[in-house]
C-alpha cells in the first residue's frame, strides 16, 4: 500500500526543515549544493537516480527517491523514501519558495492552440479588474519591471515556484500561466492548486512524445482532475470534441463557444460574430440571462474563442462584466497573426501556426481579409511529430494561393528530408514553391506580391531564432521582413 507524502513522517520532518530555510532543493544533480536536497526523479529520458553519486559528491544532505534505492556506504546524506518523487518535489519546492501559503491565485490554460492569445487576454482582464499581473508562457515569464526569455512553455517544477514567489514579491495579486502536455505529463505542476483553468482546444500536435490523441488528451485533463481547486472555476470549449468531453466529466463548468450549444448545462457562454475584418471583429455574447458586446482587434474565428475563453475566466473569478471592454485595445501576443509595417504597405503577417488546426485557423482568418491572392511561407519543425507534416501542407495547399515550402527548426534532422514529408500535402496546391532557405523564400514571397495580396510567414511567430543542431541562430521573421522592405 502506498503511503501519501501527509502521512510520511520522514518526508514531513524534511519539508520542516526546507521551510526553516537554508535548505535548497534540486532535481538536477549539477545543481546540488552542500546541505541541500536532492529529489531523483525517473524522467522521459533518463533516471535521476543515476546521478545520486553526483549529487552526493555536491555534498548533499538529503536524497528524496523512490522505495528500493539505497546510497552507498560511509555516506552521510540521509535518504527519504516516497511513493511519489515528482509530487514530493513539488511540495518541496512550494515549502522551499513559500507558495503552499501564497495568497496569489494562479490562473491556467491548456490546450493545443490559443494558449498564449488566451494568457495574454486573461492578463488584460485581469489587469481591468485591478489586479497586478505576471505571466509564465511561450514567449516569456515576465511581470511588471522583469522579462526573462522562455526556455519551455511550462518551466520545470521548481522554476515555476521560484518565479510565481517572485511575482508576488514583486506585488503581483495574479498570475497566469500556460500548461503544456508534456509539463502536465511530467508532472511539473506539483505543489500547486489553480484558482481557474481554461482548455481551448486538442488538435494533432506532440505525437512524437504522446502515444496517440487519446493519450495526449489525459494529458491535458491532468490539469483540471488534478491541479484546480473547483471544478466551478473550469472553462472549456463545446466546439471542440475534446473540450465538450471535459464539459460532460465537469457539467458544473463554464462552457464556451461559437456554435449552437449543447443542452444540459447551466453556465454557457455562446458567442456570436456580428462583424469581422481585417482590423478586428465585434462578438455578441450571452451567458444565462445576460449578454454583452465584446470587440476585440484579432481577426479570425479562431480569436473569437480564444476571445470567449478569456471571459468565460473572468467570469468563473466573480469579475465585472465591464472588464470585457479592456479587450479592444488588447492585441495579443507578438508573433500571432502580427502584423509587421513597413514602407510599402504590403499586408505581412507573422504567425505561430506550427499544427495543421493552428494553420487552416490563421489562413482561414487570413482568407477573410485578402482581396487578391493568399502566399504562405511555412515549414515544418525538426525532432518533432513527423505525421502531422503533410497534415500542414494540405492545411496551406486547401487555403493559400502560393504556397512556399521552407526550413522552420530543422534542429537535427535533414532539412530537405523535412520539406520531402510536407510535399505530399501540397500535391492540390495552386502554386508551391520550394525555397530550403527561409530568407530566401521570405524574399521569393515578398517580391510577388500585389498590392491586394496577403502574405503570411507561418510557424516561428515571436522566435528570434533559427535552429540548426543545437545552435540557435539569430533570425526573425519579423526582422527579415523588415530588412527586405526597407525599414530596418
Amino acid at each position: 500500500m502506498k503511503m501519501t507524502l501527509h502521512d510520511n513522517a520522514a518526508f514531513q520532518g524534511l519539508l520542516d526543515a526546507v521551510r526553516q530555510g537554508g535548505v535548497d532543493v534540486a532535481a538536477d544533480s549539477r545543481r546540488a549544493t552542500s546541505g541541500g536536497v536532492f529529489v531523483a526523479m525517473a524522467g522521459s529520458r533518463d533516471d535521476g537516480a543515476r546521478y545520486v553519486a553526483d549529487a552526493l559528491e555536491k555534498g548533499v544532505a538529503f536524497v528524496v527517491a523512490a522505495p528500493g534505492h539505497d546510497l552507498p556506504a560511509g555516506t552521510t546524506a540521509r535518504l527519504v523514501a516516497v511513493d511519489d518523487p515528482q509530487a514530493a518535489l513539488g511540495a518541496l519546492a512550494a515549502a522551499r519558495f513559500g507558495t503552499e501559503t501564497m495568497a496569489m491565485p494562479v490562473v491556467a490554460v491548456t490546450g493545443t492552440n490559443g494558449k498564449t492569445t488566451v494568457s495574454y487576454l486573461i492578463e488584460r482582464l485581469a489587469q481591468a479588474a485591478g489586479h497586478t499581473v505576471g505571466v509564465l508562457g511561450t514567449v516569456a515569464y515576465r511581470w511588471p519591471g522583469v522579462v526573462h526569455d522562455a526556455t519551455l512553455t511550462t518551466p520545470d517544477c521548481l522554476a515555476i515556484h521560484e518565479n510565481l514567489a517572485a511575482m508576488a514579491r514583486s506585488g503581483c495579486t495574479l498570475a497566469v500561466m500556460e500548461a503544456s502536455s508534456h509539463a502536465l505529463d511530467q508532472d511539473r505542476l506539483a505543489g500547486l492548486s489553480f484558482a481557474a483553468a481554461a482548455f481551448t482546444n486538442l488538435t494533432q500536435d506532440h505525437l512524437d512524445y504522446h502515444k496517440d490523441m487519446a493519450v495526449y488528451f489525459e494529458a491535458k485533463a491532468k490539469l483540471f482532475r488534478r491541479y484546480l481547486a473547483r471544478a466551478e472555476t473550469a472553462v472549456f470549449n463545446f466546439d471542440d470534441a475534446w473540450g465538450l468531453k471535459l464539459l460532460h466529466e465537469f457539467p458544473q463548468a463554464i462552457g464556451y463557444g461559437l456554435t449552437v450549444p449543447p443542452t444540459g448545462f447551466g453556465r454557457l457562454l455562446s458567442g456570436h460574430v456580428q462583424h469581422h475584418g481585417r482590423e478586428g471583429q465585434d462578438i455578441l455574447a450571452a451567458y444565462g440571462d445576460d449578454s454583452y458586446a465584446v470587440a476585440t482587434p484579432l481577426p479570425g474565428r479562431h480569436n473569437a474563442q480564444n476571445v470567449l475563453a478569456a471571459c468565460g475566466v473572468a467570469l468563473a473569478l466573480g469579475w465585472p462584466a465591464e472588464t470585457f471592454a479592456a479587450l479592444a485595445d488588447c492585441h495579443g501576443a507578438p508573433g500571432r497573426l502580427e502584423r509587421i509595417p513597413n514602407p510599402s504597405g504590403r499586408a505581412v503577417f507573422v504567425d505561430y501556426a506550427h499544427t495543421p488546426d493552428a494553420l487552416e485557423n490563421v489562413l482561414s482568418a487570413a482568407r477573410e481579409f485578402t482581396a487578391g491572392r493568399l502566399f504562405v511561407v511555412f515549414g515544418c519543425g525538426g525532432n518533432r511529430d513527423r505525421a502531422k507534416r503533410p497534415l500542414m501542407g494540405a492545411a496551406v495547399a486547401r487555403l493559400a494561393d502560393v504556397a512556399v515550402l521552407t526550413s522552420d527548426n530543422p534542429r537535427h534532422e535533414d532539412p530537405l528530408a523535412i520539406i520531402e514529408d510536407v510535399k505530399p500535402g501540397l500535391k492540390k496546391a495552386r502554386r508551391a514553391i520550394l525555397e530550403p532557405d527561409r530568407r530566401r523564400a521570405i524574399e521569393l514571397a515578398l517580391s510577388e506580391m500585389r498590392p491586394e495580396d496577403v502574405l503570411v510567414i507561418a510557424g516561428k511567430g515571436h522566435e528570434t531564432y533559427q535552429q540548426i543542431g543545437d545552435v540557435k541562430y539569430p533570425f526573425s521573421d519579423a526582422v527579415v521582413v523588415r530588412e527586405l522592405t526597407g525599414c530596418a
